[in-house]
């Protein structure tokens, strides 16, 4: 069995504004029970899956750097089998170097750290600027500043990373799109050389979050529609022209630098997610763990792990082809027939005739030769066109 594993790291010094993902601040004192916890469920997760192999492993957040980096060793260390008073017997074998990536806030990281995490066998780093501009990073609520963001990024070169990822964001309250020009500017100008991979998403204002609440008290102001588009296709335009690939809705990579755990889950591959609210697709099944701190660790600490999980779908044939429809169009180089025949024994252009002609006719897709994918009009619209195969 090959796979994916992602790691769950719940903590942040302080929650982003916008932030609806499952983390936490001021639980710092639950921080080593936690990797206590996950530890042990990955030693378990290693019994019951001797022949697993891992392709990818992606360590995210909340703040995956917010915690002692030893803490990111030790769990690299059994999942490498590199810990020697394991004694496990045959544990999942790494594959040729997998691609190893974790996500780094530029405010609680070390030159310590990333040494650290450098020695443990990560490759690749995930960086949160969103933007280069300080008013705006302190109004959605980072801990960080540009000037944060430039010493991280130059300890890592200096350490021998080659491969980092910068997130931007767009569609910021106050943000103009002469904003947006200015961090792409810089990140262009960055020595030795501008990062590998960018990946820039459109602000979305979740419920019950504090941006929430600011926008609608009038406090924040968030720009139309229209500029937020023109955001995006200035994005898009200048970073193809330096040289970037636009592989995905969101992500832009140098040749050869895409991230390949994200690839692998929108090609339907399966992957486990292990720490708290983390997610798994294995065996068509989609499931995940508990979002409750504390009673994620209590359940391991009692030996209740399967207390732990939450089945959210089992997937029929059907299921599975329609979502292998919906996370493949957010590639930019969309869907092969042939490939979807081979997985499934099914012509798609067939079984989704209804669908596609809509889409065709809204000119929402384009079907070239072998690929099904979005057109610039779906680019702009693609929740439209997901939502044919939901």
């Amino acid at each position: 069995m090959k796979l994916g594993i992602y790691i769950h790291i719940p903590f942040c010094k302080q929650k982003c504004l916008y932030c609806d993902f499952v983390s936490y601040a001021q639980k710092e004192k639950l921080q080593e029970k936690y990797v206590q916890a996950l530890k042990k469920e990955i030693e378990n997760w290693i019994v019951h899956n001797p022949d697993a192999e891992i392709e990818t492993i992606y360590i995210g957040g909340g703040t995956p750097s917010y915690i002692d980096s030893k803490n990111i060793v030790d769990i690299l260390m059994l999942l490498s089998k590199k810990e020697p008073s394991l004694n496990l017997g045959t544990v999942p074998k790494l594959k040729n170097r997998p691609q190893i990536t974790i996500e780094i806030n530029p405010g609680t990281v070390t030159r310590q750290k990333l040494e650290d995490y450098k020695q443990a066998g990560i490759d690749r780093i995930s960086i949160g600027l969103q933007s280069t501009k300080d008013e705006l990073l302190k109004e959605i609520g980072r801990i960080h500043t540009y000037q944060d963001f430039l010493e991280a990024y130059n300890m890592a070169r200096d350490i021998g990373f080659k491969n980092i990822n910068v997130d931007l964001m767009i569609g910021l309250p106050n943000q103009t799109i002469q904003d947006v020009k200015d961090s792409l500017e810089e990140l262009m100008n960055l020595k030795p050389c501008s990062p590998e991979h960018i990946s820039v998403y459109s602000l979305i204002v979740e419920e019950n979050t504090p941006m929430q609440k600011l926008v609608d008290d009038g406090i924040l102001e968030l720009p139309d529609e229209e500029q937020e588009r023109n955001m995006y296709w200035y994005v898009k335009n200048f970073l193809e022209l330096n040289g970037y690939i636009h592989y995905e809705i969101s992500n832009f990579a140098k040749p050869g630098f895409e991230s390949k755990h994200n690839l692998d889950c929108w090609e339907q591959k399966e992957y486990r997610g292990l720490g708290v609210a983390a997610h798994s697709y294995i065996n068509n099944k989609r499931f995940c763990n508990i979002s409750n701190l504390e009673k994620y660790i209590e359940n391991i600490e009692e030996a209740n792990m399967d207390a732990n999980i939450i089945i959210e779908e089992v997937q029929s044939k059907t299921d599975q082809m329609k979502e292998y429809m919906l996370i493949g169009l957010r590639k930019l180089d969309g869907i092969s027939i042939q490939k979807f025949e081979n997985k499934f024994n099914e012509n798609p252009i067939m079984l989704f005739r209804k669908e596609l002609n809509k889409l065709n006719e809204e000119k929402l897709i384009v079907i070239d030769g072998d690929r099904i994918k979005l057109s610039n009009k779906g680019l702009d619209l693609a929740n439209l066109v997901w939502e044919e195969f939901v």
